[in-house]
């Protein structure tokens, strides 16, 4: 059980408060389920994809320049070692041959012993590797060549040349904006149905820039590349809920501890797309007959629904699915251990008890029973619902209420009335013309 913060007191200068109250809300989203709203808020949308596209312009961003920087080290230390021999063998120009030829022979003699004892060399790297090569041009390096195989020094050469003409001739393509990189990534993301084909020919018709569809498939996500003669990923679950939102209900079951330690069930029937409650009820025994009437009294005969969402719960018989099934309605029953599934419903039921149980001891079945007929009504017509835009799912006729003009001041000729729920647990607040 969650712990919130008791309800503010009922405050008498309501009309200093009252922009506050009236004040447009920036919707949050719900991180606790996998389902979505169907009509996101237009602006709330732009703000987040914007601030993805930044994040992920930072993550490349950050990647490139840790890679220069390890880089340029390398280059750095390279550069350093080769201007300290190219040092080294100047000042060796100017002494005499003969001190050379000493100096070289002394040197082979302390090599020899090396040799000898079988002692390991160190590991060359690539700074050694390019001073040897260099100095093997400057006399025949067969003879004085002892640490490594003649075979490796002639890779050594390849390398190279490999490396020089790498530099010089830059092969492929240079690579694209990394905004056009970011659009490509979120076009795919969000159309997982579409080929690299169809977002080429959208970037063309539609925004008119030109991107080939092989470079469209280098820069894609791999889990959203299928690769040639595969089929693209199908649609998520979130595209299929919000698609049929419209035409799905979903019931559960809570508990609830009275006064007395008995336990009460209270049954919650939902609608997906508006998020609104359509019955609820209270028993101290569920069973399939009473499920049953509880639908059969919440559904009406004309009505547009084809699915139930319900748990696995052995309240739900096989025999009260096919019951459900003669009122018009396809039973779709959650995996085993995934009410995440319900994410709705398990929502609203969370919702009833940090806002309303949490705060209030039920005496009886019948307390119980008067507590839900005075909330619900403040969750269909009262309670904002930010997952609908913010909006309310059964808004009275005077809601939403147009921006005003000024953002923080009432006009002068309407003030603010409140309207306490559940003896002023929470509060109902709406403009009214000054008397």
């Amino acid at each position: 059980m969650s712990l919130h913060a008791p309800p503010a007191p009922h405050c008498s200068v309501c009309n200093s408060l009252s922009a506050r109250a009236l004040a447009p809300h920036t919707p949050v989203l719900r991180n606790n389920s996998i389902l979505i709203a169907l009509d996101d808020n237009s602006r709330s949308k732009d703000n987040s994809q914007g601030l993805q596209i930044l994040l992920q312009r930072d993550t490349l961003a950050m990647t490139r320049l840790s890679r220069l920087l390890s880089n340029l080290i390398l280059f750095a230390y390279i550069l350093l070692t080769l201007v300290v021999d190219a040092a080294r063998f100047l000042w060796l120009c100017l002494r005499s041959p003969t001190t050379l030829a000493a100096e070289n022979l002394f040197l082979r003699k302390q090599l020899a012993l090396y040799q000898e004892r079988h002692v390991t060399p160190r590991r060359t790297t690539n700074a050694t590797r390019l001073a040897l090569v260099w100095l093997g041009r400057w006399f025949d390096w067969r003879q004085a060549l002892t640490i490594v195989q003649p075979t490796t020094f002639i890779r050594w050469h390849r390398q190279r040349f490999c490396l020089f003409w790498r530099w010089e001739s830059r092969p492929g393509r240079p690579s694209i904006p990394v905004d056009l990189q970011i659009l490509i990534r979120c076009m795919a993301r969000e159309n997982p149905t579409w080929g690299q084909e169809r977002i080429a020919n959208d970037l063309r018709l539609k925004l008119g820039l030109r991107v080939s569809p092989r470079t469209i498939r280098k820069y894609l996500p791999k889990r959203l590349n299928p690769g040639r003669g595969k089929r693209a990923t199908t649609q998520g679950w979130q595209t299929f809920v919000r698609n049929h939102a419209q035409a799905i209900v979903a019931c559960d079951f809570c508990v609830v501890v009275t006064a007395t330690f008995r336990l009460l069930y209270v049954f919650v029937l939902m609608e997906h797309a508006t998020r609104r409650i359509l019955h609820v009820n209270v028993t101290t025994h569920p069973t399939s007959p009473w499920t049953l009437q509880q639908l059969r009294e919440a559904i009406p005969v004309d009505h547009t629904y084809r699915f139930l969402l319900h748990d696995r719960d052995s309240i739900f018989s096989a025999q009260l699915d096919r019951s459900i099934q003669d009122l018009g309605l396809r039973v779709l029953k959650t995996p085993p251990q995934s009410p995440q599934a319900n994410a709705l419903c398990e929502r609203l039921l969370g919702t009833l008890r940090r806002e309303c149980l949490d705060y209030l001891i039920p005496l009886s079945e019948n307390h119980l029973r008067r507590i839900l007929t005075l909330w619900v009504p403040h969750y269909n017509a009262g309670r904002p619902h930010m997952s609908l835009g913010p909006g309310i799912p059964q808004p009275p006729p005077h809601l939403p209420v147009p921006v005003l003009v000024h953002r923080h001041r009432l006009p002068e000729h309407l003030r603010v009335v409140t309207r306490p729920i559940l003896g002023g647990l929470h509060h109902e607040y709406q403009l009214a013309k000054v008397a």
